[in-house]
């Protein structure tokens, strides 16, 4: 029988364990830590400055008010232990107090007092002291170890600061107080170095704006600048503050009226009117202080005269009688553009923004993109040279109703010529559709020219200068009259008579509603445009007065007396002779700070406040065309021998210190309206100041020849680069050449150095003119020619006879046009103004210098062009 199968059953574990703490606490009694020995006292007043430093009288003696309620009196030191002394004064005194006197504590009982929870109160009579703990086995005297000084203080810290917290404002002031005057100079200055940034209020932002500006006012331009510096919120303060930087101007002496023209010209700079300040700064102390500004130069133009010369954005720009016009880099010296396309001598220049208008003795006007170099316009209408011309910007004006507008709408360019006219232009705008007069029927014809707005005719002789400004144009003729005319209806206003010799400069002071003309009969004249009378006749200088420059509280005249002459304008006074060349005057430029002028080989810098020199820029060379500066900037071109060789020659100096920029103000405060908003309010856009300054564009003269009276002459001739009348020849001269009678010299030419170094000028007559019968015809007149519309100015020329010494230039575009009309052999179109040079013979004609030198004459129907 088999056995059953079984489950076998491990027996469980129960494991429970316990776990006994025993926890034994013993306690010790507290560590007496001996008191702290009294402080030292300081003896050395150089390594403790507050040491003997004293208290305000607050912190000397205040109330007190213990946490319990208890009052007393702080004195600080020796003060505690005074008896109170009895209140008295003058007349009265006070016999008995109403209370108990409060009594009097000192500064450790003070601080004693405030640490106890009941201060100045009886301890409870009876009270149990706790037994204290027993000591630790094996401690000696109750204490594991014996406490040092350094311990004792670090564990006091703590109880200190208790203290201190308790205390009142007055007496944690009397307590820190304290400790400084027993802390040695490093810790001051590491106090010092925390406390200063900390407690630091802005106290400026803090202000109403126009407090803040009224005490900003009041400082000097050293403390403005470190003002400046304190902190953004400051100089953001201070650089868009008017307020500031006017009173800065005042107070320098550098404010002339004249500043709303800048500020509307540089209204989008961030802060226009510390712009300002800073460039009459910089440009009076870094001219006037700089030692050695950077100087360069470079060739120009080969050997030929410049006759213009210009600054405009960083551009130099001149013109020369090679035909040409050069635009250069101040920064490197370098060429930008040539600019080619007129066929006589260039001698006037004007430029707004990256427009250039030019006229020369070709008698046209030409316009130029000064981006791309590119001709874009060409006008024809004048018959002889044109010898100068302006831009007039938009402004606000007073019209015949009594309103004010703006004008004239678009940019204008007034142009004066030889022909004894002016014309006025509508300047094309950047992108217009380019024109040229050689694209119509005859490029002497302005009628059929859209942007021809006004011819002005009216003087007799050659139109010399001219000015323009708003509605008004002033202009200065070889026929001794001053001119004003109305830009709006082109009426002439005043015909202004006084000079007796030729008027060779004009400037326009609209501020002043005055005209301001130079003569040769040695006489600056100033007119007032309301009345058209002479209010002031200045009168000093012994010569020809070519040049004038207007500044706006200075009038600057030169003269070929070797002289500059300083005027006030409003009265006509005699306020400086600037007298140290030795010869003609040829060219000068001046601001309200400085003159720079030219001559008898020498650049000179003047004073303008007392009249002295200052230095001289350049020594040693052959003769000064041209000078011009603005801001930092100045270039004067000049001609100069090296190796053997005349040279044209551009010098450059720049006045700023390294880093350095500012705006610089041009000449007279006439700005481009180019870098100004012109959609400007017209309360922003009245004019306060801004000075025209109708400079010519060529500093030269057109004298007679004189035998009797040679050193004369030379000066004369030295400051005239308008002697002469230039022949439409193709050799590559383009001089004007004024010529006065005299025995034929057949065979000579005449060159440029020539001109300009002698007096004695000989030309070339052409036989044809020695005839009586022939003098009033001119070679080149046709056959068969037009009669002039009856009432034009050519037709009273021609019915008067005039006109005898004129001949025409045309552009060899032209020559065909002139064989149809039946010229001859070397025919070259109908006569006018301009004389000409036969490509066939070389030979150029001479024509009377005098006051009786005759109008020009056409051969075609003149009509009067004029629109508005």
């Amino acid at each position: 029988m088999s056995s059953r199968p079984s489950l076998v059953l491990q027996p469980s574990v129960s494991t429970t364990t316990v776990v006994t703490t025993t926890t034994t606490t013993t306690t010790y009694a507290p560590i007496q830590l001996p008191p702290l020995p009294p402080p030292s006292e300081p003896t050395d007043p150089k390594e403790y400055p507050l040491l003997h430093a004293t208290l305000p009288n607050s912190l000397r003696q205040f109330p007190l008010v213990f946490p319990g309620g208890t009052r007393a009196t702080f004195k600080e030191g020796e003060d505690a232990n005074e008896e109170e002394q009895d209140s008295h004064g003058e007349g009265w005194r006070m016999l008995r107090r109403d209370g108990p006197p409060e009594p009097v504590v000192g500064l450790a009982e003070a601080v004693d007092r405030y640490g106890k929870k009941r201060a100045w109160e009886e301890e409870p009579q009876s009270r149990k002291k706790p037994r204290p703990p027993p000591s630790p086995p094996g401690s000696r005297q109750g204490s594991p170890f014996e406490p040092d000084l350094s311990l004792t203080t670090l564990l006091t810290l703590p109880s200190l600061l208790a203290h201190f917290s308790a205390l009142p404002p007055a007496l944690q002031s009397h307590f820190l107080l304290t400790l400084l005057r027993h802390s040695p100079l490093p810790v001051l200055r590491t106090l010092h170095s925390v406390l200063t940034p900390t407690l630091a209020r802005d106290f400026l932002t803090l202000l109403p704006p126009e407090l803040a500006s009224h005490i900003l006012s009041f400082l000097p331009f050293p403390a403005l600048a470190r003002a400046s510096r304190v902190s953004k919120s400051w100089r953001s303060l201070i650089d868009a503050d008017p307020l500031v930087w006017t009173s800065l101007l005042k107070s320098s002496g550098m404010h002339w009226g004249s500043e709303q023209a800048f500020l509307r010209a540089h209204q989008r700079l961030p802060y226009p009117h510390k712009s300002l300040f800073q460039s009459r700064y910089l440009t009076h102390t870094r001219w006037s202080s700089s030692a050695s500004p950077t100087h360069r130069s470079f060739p120009a133009h080969g050997s030929s005269v410049v006759t213009c010369l210009i600054l405009s954005r960083g551009r130099v720009i001149s013109a020369s009688d090679d035909h040409s016009i050069h635009v250069y880099d101040p920064l490197a010296g370098e060429l930008r553009l040539a600019l080619q396309g007129h066929e006589g001598g260039v001698w006037a220049l004007a430029a707004t923004g990256n427009i250039l208008v030019s006229g020369s003795t070709d008698r046209t006007v030409r316009i130029w993109d000064l981006v791309t170099g590119r001709c874009t316009h060409v006008f024809g209408g004048h018959t002889s040279t044109v010898r100068c011309l302006a831009i007039v910007q938009p402004e606000w004006v007073e019209m015949e109703d009594g309103r004010r507008e703006k004008w004239p709408k678009r940019a204008l360019i007034v142009t004066g010529s030889r022909d004894h006219t002016l014309r006025v232009w509508t300047l094309p705008k950047p992108g217009e559709a380019g024109y040229s007069c050689f694209d119509e029927g005859d490029p002497d014809d302005a009628d059929d020219n859209p942007y021809h707005r006004l011819f002005l005719e009216g003087h007799d002789h050659a139109v010399r200068a001219l000015a323009a400004r708003g509605r008004t144009l002033i202009s200065g003729s070889y026929d001794c009259t001053v001119r004003v005319w109305d830009l709006v209806t082109g009426d002439c206003k005043w015909v202004l008579v006084g000079h007796t010799q030729k008027v060779y400069s004009v400037v326009l002071d609209i501020p002043r509603q005055q005209a301001c003309s130079g003569s040769m009969d040695g006489t600056v004249r100033i007119w007032d445009l309301k009345t058209g009378r002479c209010a002031h006749t200045l009168t000093g200088h012994t010569s020809l007065v070519g040049l004038l420059g207007l500044s706006p509280r200075t009038l600057v005249s030169a003269a070929a007396d070797s002289t500059l002459r300083v005027w006030d304008p409003e009265t006509g006074a005699l306020l400086h002779t600037l007298a140290a060349h030795t010869g003609a005057i040829t060219c000068f430029q001046h601001d309200e700070f400085k003159v720079l002028s030219g001559s008898d080989g020498t650049l000179k810098m003047w004073n303008l406040r007392d009249g002295s020199v200052t230095r001289d820029l350049l020594t040693g060379i052959t003769g000064v065309w041209q000078v011009v500066f603005e801001g930092r900037w100045c270039v004067a071109a000049s001609n100069q021998t090296r190796a053997g060789t005349v040279q044209t020659v551009l010098d450059v100096w720049d006045f700023a210190e390294e880093g350095e920029d500012w705006v610089g103000e041009p000449p007279g405060g006439v700005y481009d309206v180019s870098d100004s908003d012109a959609s400007g309010d017209e309360e922003d856009d009245e004019d306060d100041g801004s000075y025209g300054y109708a400079r010519s564009v060529r500093r030269s003269m057109d004298v007679d020849m004189d035998d009797e009276d040679a050193r004369e002459q030379a000066e004369v001739d030295a400051m005239d680069q308008d002697l002469m009348i230039p022949p439409y020849d193709t050799s590559g001269s383009g001089s004007e050449r004024d010529v006065g009678s005299g025995d034929p010299t057949p065979g000579r030419t005449t060159s440029n150095r020539d001109r300009t170094t002698s007096p004695d000028i000989i030309e070339i007559d052409d036989p044809a003119l020695s005839s009586p019968s022939e003098a009033n015809a001119s070679r080149w007149a046709p056959p068969q020619t037009l009669q002039p519309r009856a009432g034009s100015s050519r037709a009273a020329a021609a019915q008067s006879g005039m006109g005898a010494n004129t001949r025409s230039r045309r552009a060899p575009a032209q020559n065909a046009a002139a064989t149809s009309l039946g010229a001859g052999s070397g025919a070259a179109g109908p006569s006018s103004a301009s004389s000409s040079t036969s490509n066939a013979s070389g030979t150029s004609w001479r024509r009377s210098s005098q006051q009786s030198e005759e109008p020009p004459t056409r051969t075609r129907t003149q009509r009067r062009g004029s629109r508005r």
